[in-house]
Parts: structure tokens; C-alpha cells; sequence
């Protein structure tokens, strides 16, 4: 197996909204091609395709940190080709080098990583933590914003009412129930085994199974230790998503390699009117993309697995 093929099958386990997994590969050569895949859209949760592009920027990181701890450099061209807008990324392969330490440790961590939906405990995450993970999503290029304590109520204000507006359009609960519902055989979407049972916490979490039974329970904790952090950038151009989606994956590897249990949040910067409320969060001087949870969790019990597609069916091998 070529580094190249073996950098696309990492990407495979990239996270992704509603884990549609919204992106093809194709090998040709030294190159590696990552391609939106539009029909995976979300119709309703997505229509601008914003959450499209970041899912994809987490799966091109996911390919370049397997690169580098493979001990390959490598050369990325974002948004190569006008004529083409689904090509978002074309990855040239470069010489060998060894192996990067750090690297090694996130690529590690990339088959490990599941978006833990239950209740984190009271640990605390650490200054020194989130400096480290701030450091992480700047290089990048994107930035972080920890939630202040005082900005906590105003984080579970924009998401409580972006899960109202969305749970309250038919549209948006026909879309759920499709994503929720898939067969086995797709490898795709959030099955209600990963779902977890609506419970009193420091910001909701989305409800994937609305009146209906879920695999998980919230647990012991209550978040009292978890922090939050929003990835934000400058705008709203394609670049700009798919480097919010580089930063997020950047920020759950490290993150999970240092012992840490992560939940993206995207359903507060999915409606207008909360994404305001986030913009407020960060005074107004950039565009929120996603928010994060962090923390330690309660229960020691594993996760259950998430689907993911063949790679038959993502990735493409051309002569």
C-alpha cells in the first residue's frame, strides 16, 4: 500500500456532521486529491454547505498528520483548479524524513477518537491544556476562544435555541431521522447506539433521537469540569471552512492523544440567529465554526463504534 492510499484510509476515520463523511479521494501519481462529495450535503442542518467544507478540512488533516508520522513531506494546494470547485485540496507527495514525534502521537490517536456525547466529570481541563491546543488550531490557521465562565450562559442560551428552531422544521427532523436510521451496510450516519438520553447539562447536546430510546445514558457527571472552546476564522470562504476543519481535527487528535474526551458542537452555528450570539462570544472579530466540548469523562466503559464507508467506495486509484 502506498503512503499516499494509507494517508486516505486514516482520513476515513475523520469526524463529520452527522458522520455523513462528505468527501471522495483520488490517487494519481504523487498526488492525492480530496473532492467534496455534494450529494452527502445536508439539505437542511447544511444548506450553505459550510459544515460540507469543514468535515472535509478534517479529513484532509486526518491525510497530512498520517503523512508526516508515515515520514513523508508533503505539499498541500487548497482550492487548486477554479474549474473544478469540488476539488478542495490536492496533496503532493514529498521526500521521506523521519518521522515526526508528534505526529506519530496524534496519528496514534486518529483510530481512537469518538465524539463522547455523555456527561464529563469535575476534573478540570488545564491552562496549560488549552494554551497547547490554542497553539495547535493557530498553526493551522485558524483561532480558538475558550468560554469564559461568564460567557457560559450565553453558549447554552444560542444552543438551547438552535436546537428549538431546528428540532421545530420537519425538514430538519426528516434529515435527522434519515442520518440516525441508515443500514449497517452504508457505513454512515449516527446510530442511536452512539446517542445519548437528553439530560440536564451546562449546554444541551444535541438530541439525535427525538421521543424515541438512545444507546447511552449522560451519566455520573454533569460537565462541572468540561470546557468549551469555539474555532473561529476571519470569514466565511471555502479556505476559510476547510482550515476551520484542518484546526478542528488538529485539536481533537491532540487532544485525544493527551487523555482528553472531545464532542463537537455545531448545532449553535447552524442556525442564524445563534451563530450572532456566538459572534458575540468572540467580540464580534471573527466567524464561529464550531463549538467544542472538552473534559475528562465519568465512566470508563468504551464507546460504541462509529460506521465508517469501505474504502472502496471513498477512495479512487488511477494510473
Amino acid at each position: 500500500m502506498t503512503p499516499l492510499e494509507r494517508a486516505a484510509r486514516a482520513a476515513l476515520h475523520a469526524p463529520s456532521v452527522f458522520n455523513t463523511q462528505p468527501w471522495t479521494w483520488r490517487i494519481t501519481g504523487d498526488a492525492l486529491e480530496l473532492c467534496a462529495a455534494a450529494a452527502r450535503r445536508l439539505d437542511s442542518t447544511d444548506r450553505a454547505g459550510r459544515l460540507l467544507i469543514l468535515s472535509c478540512g478534517a479529513a484532509l488533516q486526518h491525510a497530512r498528520t498520517a503523512l508526516a508520522a508515515d515520514g513523508w513531506t508533503a505539499r498541500v494546494e487548497r482550492f487548486p483548479d477554479g474549474s473544478r470547485p469540488e476539488l478542495l485540496a490536492r496533496i503532493r507527495l514529498g521526500e521521506p524524513v523521519p518521522p515526526d514525534p508528534e505526529a506519530l502521537r496524534m496519528a496514534a490517536a486518529i483510530p481512537r477518537r469518538r465524539t463522547d456525547r455523555r456527561a464529563f466529570g469535575e476534573r478540570e481541563v488545564s491552562e496549560f491544556e488549552l494554551t497547547k491546543l490554542r497553539r495547535f488550531v493557530e498553526s493551522e490557521g485558524a483561532y480558538l476562544h475558550v468560554v469564559r465562565p461568564d460567557q457560559s450562559a450565553m453558549l447554552a442560551i444560542a444552543t438551547e435555541l438552535a436546537g428549538r428552531a431546528e428540532l421545530a422544521d420537519p425538514d430538519y427532523r426528516a434529515e435527522l431521522g434519515h442520518w440516525t436510521s441508515r443500514p449497517g451496510s452504508t457505513g454512515d450516519g449516527v446510530p442511536p447506539a452512539t446517542a445519548v438520553r437528553p439530560e440536564l447539562r451546562r449546554v444541551p447536546v444535541r438530541d439525535f433521537t427525538p421521543g424515541a430510546a438512545t444507546g447511552l445514558a449522560a451519566g455520573a457527571g454533569h460537565d462541572q469540569g468540561a470546557a468549551y472552546v469555539v474555532i473561529f476564522g476571519d470569514g466565511d470562504r471555502p479556505v476559510d471552512l476547510l482550515r476551520g476543519g484542518e484546526a478542528l481535527s488538529a485539536l481533537l487528535l491532540l487532544a485525544t492523544a493527551d487523555g482528553l474526551a472531545t464532542a463537537p458542537l455545531s448545532d449553535p452555528a447552524e442556525v442564524e440567529w445563534p451563530r450572532h450570539l456566538l459572534r458575540g462570544l468572540l467580540a464580534d472579530v471573527g466567524e464561529p465554526y464550531v463549538v467544542v466540548r472538552l473534559g475528562y469523562p465519568v465512566s470508563a466503559e468504551p464507546l460504541p463504534p462509529v460506521p465508517r464507508r469501505e474504502p472502496g467506495d471513498v477512495i479512487t486509484i488511477t494510473e
